[in-house]
Protein backbone atom coordinates (compact mmCIF):
# COMPACT_ATOMS: atom_id res chain seq x y z
CA UNK A 1 0.00 0.00 0.00
CA UNK A 2 1.31 3.73 -0.60
CA UNK A 3 2.45 5.85 1.80
CA UNK A 4 -0.32 8.28 0.35
CA UNK A 5 -3.17 5.57 1.46
CA UNK A 6 -1.45 4.80 4.62
CA UNK A 7 -0.99 8.81 5.51
CA UNK A 8 -4.74 9.12 4.46
CA UNK A 9 -6.05 6.53 7.07
CA UNK A 10 -4.12 7.58 9.86
CA UNK A 11 -5.40 10.62 9.62
CA UNK A 12 -8.92 9.33 9.27
CA UNK A 13 -8.44 7.13 12.20
CA UNK A 14 -7.25 9.78 14.28
CA UNK A 15 -10.57 12.03 13.75
CA UNK A 16 -12.88 9.11 14.09
CA UNK A 17 -11.21 7.79 17.25
CA UNK A 18 -12.21 4.20 15.83
CA UNK A 19 -9.56 1.81 14.54
CA UNK A 20 -11.06 -0.33 11.68
CA UNK A 21 -8.91 -2.93 10.09
CA UNK A 22 -12.21 -4.57 8.05
CA UNK A 23 -12.83 -1.55 5.85
CA UNK A 24 -9.24 -0.31 5.55
CA UNK A 25 -8.47 -1.23 1.49
CA UNK A 26 -11.93 0.16 0.10
CA UNK A 27 -12.02 3.31 2.06
CA UNK A 28 -8.44 4.00 0.66
CA UNK A 29 -9.65 3.02 -2.86
CA UNK A 30 -12.48 5.38 -2.17
CA UNK A 31 -10.16 8.59 -0.85
CA UNK A 32 -8.56 8.26 -4.54
CA UNK A 33 -11.79 9.17 -5.50
CA UNK A 34 -12.84 12.11 -3.78
CA UNK A 35 -11.55 15.74 -3.83
CA UNK A 36 -8.41 16.96 -1.29
CA UNK A 37 -11.26 19.48 0.29
CA UNK A 38 -14.12 16.15 0.81
CA UNK A 39 -11.17 13.75 1.94
CA UNK A 40 -10.40 16.42 4.86
CA UNK A 41 -14.10 15.92 6.43
CA UNK A 42 -14.14 11.82 5.72
CA UNK A 43 -15.23 9.90 8.25
CA UNK A 44 -15.54 6.25 8.98
CA UNK A 45 -18.84 4.67 8.87
CA UNK A 46 -20.78 4.61 12.22
CA UNK A 47 -20.04 1.45 14.43
CA UNK A 48 -22.13 -2.08 13.24
CA UNK A 49 -24.30 -3.56 16.01
CA UNK A 50 -21.30 -5.82 16.64
CA UNK A 51 -19.01 -7.84 15.49
CA UNK A 52 -19.65 -10.94 14.05
CA UNK A 53 -18.13 -14.15 15.89
CA UNK A 54 -16.53 -16.97 14.09
CA UNK A 55 -14.65 -18.38 16.90
CA UNK A 56 -15.81 -17.88 20.83
CA UNK A 57 -13.92 -20.30 22.23
CA UNK A 58 -11.57 -17.64 24.04
CA UNK A 59 -14.54 -15.48 24.79
CA UNK A 60 -15.04 -16.81 28.67
CA UNK A 61 -13.64 -15.99 31.98
CA UNK A 62 -10.22 -17.38 33.14
CA UNK A 63 -10.62 -20.39 35.59
CA UNK A 64 -12.76 -19.22 38.69
CA UNK A 65 -13.93 -15.99 37.24
CA UNK A 66 -17.66 -15.51 36.92
CA UNK A 67 -17.47 -12.31 34.70
CA UNK A 68 -14.39 -10.92 33.09
CA UNK A 69 -13.26 -8.18 30.11
CA UNK A 70 -12.27 -9.82 27.29
CA UNK A 71 -9.87 -6.66 25.07
CA UNK A 72 -8.76 -6.82 21.50
CA UNK A 73 -6.38 -3.47 21.66
CA UNK A 74 -3.58 -2.04 19.60
CA UNK A 75 -1.81 0.04 21.38
CA UNK A 76 -1.59 2.83 18.71
CA UNK A 77 -4.89 3.09 18.49
CA UNK A 78 -6.59 6.38 19.51
CA UNK A 79 -10.16 4.70 21.11
CA UNK A 80 -7.96 1.90 22.69
CA UNK A 81 -6.31 4.57 24.45
CA UNK A 82 -9.94 6.19 25.17
CA UNK A 83 -11.08 3.18 26.32
CA UNK A 84 -8.29 1.87 28.87
CA UNK A 85 -9.48 4.31 31.72
CA UNK A 86 -13.06 2.89 31.91
CA UNK A 87 -12.10 -0.76 31.07
CA UNK A 88 -9.27 0.11 33.96
CA UNK A 89 -12.38 1.56 36.67
CA UNK A 90 -14.66 -1.23 35.35
CA UNK A 91 -12.22 -4.11 35.82
CA UNK A 92 -10.96 -2.74 39.70
CA UNK A 93 -14.82 -1.46 40.61
CA UNK A 94 -16.34 -5.36 40.30
CA UNK A 95 -12.99 -7.08 41.27
CA UNK A 96 -13.45 -8.94 37.32
CA UNK A 97 -10.23 -10.29 35.74
CA UNK A 98 -9.69 -7.92 32.56
CA UNK A 99 -8.30 -10.29 29.56
CA UNK A 100 -6.13 -7.73 26.91
CA UNK A 101 -4.72 -9.40 24.02
CA UNK A 102 -3.21 -7.71 21.32
CA UNK A 103 -3.98 -6.77 17.99
CA UNK A 104 -1.39 -4.11 16.30
CA UNK A 105 -2.80 -3.22 13.10
CA UNK A 106 -0.76 -3.20 10.07
CA UNK A 107 -1.19 0.25 9.11
CA UNK A 108 0.46 1.56 12.63
CA UNK A 109 4.16 2.19 12.39
CA UNK A 110 5.43 1.26 16.57
CA UNK A 111 2.26 -0.71 17.63
CA UNK A 112 3.65 -3.84 16.96
CA UNK A 113 6.90 -3.16 18.64
CA UNK A 114 4.79 -1.59 21.44
CA UNK A 115 3.02 -4.73 22.23
CA UNK A 116 6.22 -6.91 22.06
CA UNK A 117 7.83 -4.41 24.50
CA UNK A 118 4.63 -4.78 26.75
CA UNK A 119 5.28 -8.61 26.45
CA UNK A 120 8.94 -7.93 27.77
CA UNK A 121 7.90 -6.24 30.50
CA UNK A 122 5.39 -8.86 31.56
CA UNK A 123 8.29 -11.34 32.15
CA UNK A 124 9.32 -8.84 34.69
CA UNK A 125 5.84 -8.91 36.40
CA UNK A 126 2.12 -8.75 35.22
CA UNK A 127 1.62 -5.69 36.72
CA UNK A 128 4.18 -3.94 35.33
CA UNK A 129 3.54 -5.27 32.11
CA UNK A 130 -0.12 -3.46 32.43
CA UNK A 131 1.58 -0.20 34.03
CA UNK A 132 3.47 0.12 30.80
CA UNK A 133 0.52 -0.30 28.46
CA UNK A 134 -1.07 1.98 30.46
CA UNK A 135 2.16 4.38 30.42
CA UNK A 136 2.03 4.23 26.76
CA UNK A 137 -1.96 5.46 26.14
CA UNK A 138 -1.53 8.13 28.49
CA UNK A 139 1.59 9.23 26.17
CA UNK A 140 0.24 7.88 23.15
CA UNK A 141 -0.09 11.40 21.42
CA UNK A 142 2.99 12.04 21.68
CA UNK A 143 4.43 9.16 20.18
CA UNK A 144 4.68 9.28 16.28
CA UNK A 145 7.75 6.83 15.58
CA UNK A 146 9.40 3.62 16.64
CA UNK A 147 12.09 6.12 17.83
CA UNK A 148 10.03 7.97 19.94
CA UNK A 149 8.46 4.60 21.67
CA UNK A 150 11.70 3.54 22.30
CA UNK A 151 12.23 7.13 24.31
CA UNK A 152 9.27 6.80 26.15
CA UNK A 153 10.01 2.83 27.29
CA UNK A 154 13.35 3.58 28.24
CA UNK A 155 11.51 6.92 30.48
CA UNK A 156 9.43 3.87 31.95
CA UNK A 157 11.91 1.17 32.41
CA UNK A 158 14.08 4.09 34.10
CA UNK A 159 11.41 4.93 36.61
CA UNK A 160 10.61 1.30 37.93
CA UNK A 161 14.55 0.85 38.32
CA UNK A 162 14.30 -1.87 35.58
CA UNK A 163 17.69 -2.18 33.16
CA UNK A 164 16.30 -2.09 29.78
CA UNK A 165 18.37 -4.25 26.73
CA UNK A 166 19.47 -2.81 23.76
CA UNK A 167 17.04 -5.37 21.80
CA UNK A 168 14.40 -6.22 23.67
CA UNK A 169 13.62 -9.69 21.62
CA UNK A 170 16.38 -10.96 20.33
CA UNK A 171 14.91 -14.47 19.61
CA UNK A 172 11.49 -13.66 18.62
CA UNK A 173 9.54 -15.42 21.01
CA UNK A 174 7.62 -11.90 22.60
CA UNK A 175 6.64 -11.60 19.03
CA UNK A 176 5.57 -15.04 18.52
CA UNK A 177 2.85 -14.15 21.52
CA UNK A 178 1.98 -10.73 19.67
CA UNK A 179 1.79 -12.48 16.41
CA UNK A 180 -0.50 -15.73 18.11
CA UNK A 181 -2.80 -13.13 19.62
CA UNK A 182 -3.15 -11.36 15.75
CA UNK A 183 -4.45 -14.97 14.69
CA UNK A 184 -6.33 -15.38 17.77
CA UNK A 185 -8.45 -12.34 16.70
CA UNK A 186 -8.51 -13.07 13.10
CA UNK A 187 -9.85 -16.05 14.15
CA UNK A 188 -12.55 -14.89 16.37
CA UNK A 189 -13.70 -11.93 13.85
CA UNK A 190 -11.72 -8.92 15.12
CA UNK A 191 -12.60 -6.18 12.53
CA UNK A 192 -11.58 -3.12 14.91
CA UNK A 193 -9.95 -1.75 18.10
CA UNK A 194 -10.79 -1.55 20.78
CA UNK A 195 -13.17 -4.76 20.57
CA UNK A 196 -14.56 -5.42 24.05
CA UNK A 197 -16.59 -8.00 25.59
CA UNK A 198 -18.38 -8.87 28.97
CA UNK A 199 -17.97 -13.00 29.18
CA UNK A 200 -19.51 -14.89 31.60
CA UNK A 201 -19.11 -18.62 32.94
CA UNK A 202 -22.27 -20.68 33.57
CA UNK A 203 -24.87 -17.74 32.71
CA UNK A 204 -28.79 -18.02 32.81
CA UNK A 205 -28.07 -15.28 29.77
CA UNK A 206 -25.87 -14.86 26.99
CA UNK A 207 -22.47 -16.07 27.51
CA UNK A 208 -20.84 -13.38 25.83
CA UNK A 209 -21.82 -9.56 25.08
CA UNK A 210 -19.62 -7.21 23.01
CA UNK A 211 -19.52 -3.66 24.50
CA UNK A 212 -20.53 -1.67 21.37
CA UNK A 213 -22.04 1.17 23.61
CA UNK A 214 -19.00 2.24 26.59
CA UNK A 215 -21.27 4.01 28.06
CA UNK A 216 -23.81 1.18 29.27
CA UNK A 217 -20.42 -1.20 30.18
CA UNK A 218 -21.22 -0.99 33.83
CA UNK A 219 -24.83 -1.58 33.42
CA UNK A 220 -23.60 -5.09 31.28
CA UNK A 221 -21.19 -6.06 34.21
CA UNK A 222 -24.18 -5.64 36.31
CA UNK A 223 -26.47 -7.91 34.25
CA UNK A 224 -23.65 -10.93 33.77
CA UNK A 225 -23.40 -10.84 37.65
CA UNK A 226 -27.07 -11.23 37.89
CA UNK A 227 -26.81 -13.92 35.37
CA UNK A 228 -24.39 -15.58 36.56
CA UNK A 229 -25.54 -15.72 40.48
CA UNK A 230 -27.46 -18.71 40.70
CA UNK A 231 -24.95 -20.60 39.20
CA UNK A 232 -22.32 -19.54 41.41
CA UNK A 233 -24.27 -20.03 44.42
CA UNK A 234 -25.23 -23.92 42.75
CA UNK A 235 -21.71 -24.12 43.42
CA UNK A 236 -20.67 -26.81 45.89
CA UNK A 237 -18.98 -25.27 48.89
CA UNK A 238 -15.33 -25.63 49.59
CA UNK A 239 -14.33 -29.27 51.79
CA UNK A 240 -17.21 -31.04 50.00
CA UNK A 241 -14.66 -33.27 49.07
CA UNK A 242 -15.88 -32.71 45.26
CA UNK A 243 -13.38 -31.52 42.28
CA UNK A 244 -14.49 -29.49 39.53
CA UNK A 245 -13.91 -31.08 35.56
CA UNK A 246 -10.80 -30.63 34.27
CA UNK A 247 -10.51 -28.66 30.87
Amino acid sequence: MSSFLTQSHLAVSARSGRCRTGLLVSLAAAALLVTAAAAANAQFAAPSNGTQVHDSSVLKPPAGARVALVEFADLECPDCANANPLLKEAAAKYKIPWVRYDFPLPFHNWSTTAAINGRWFDAKGKAIGDAYRDYIFENQRSIFNPDVLRQFTEKFAQSHGIALPFAMDPQGKFAALVKADYALGQRVGIEHTPTIWVVTANSKGAPFVEVVDRSKLFQLIDQALVDTAAASKAQPAKGTGKKPAGK
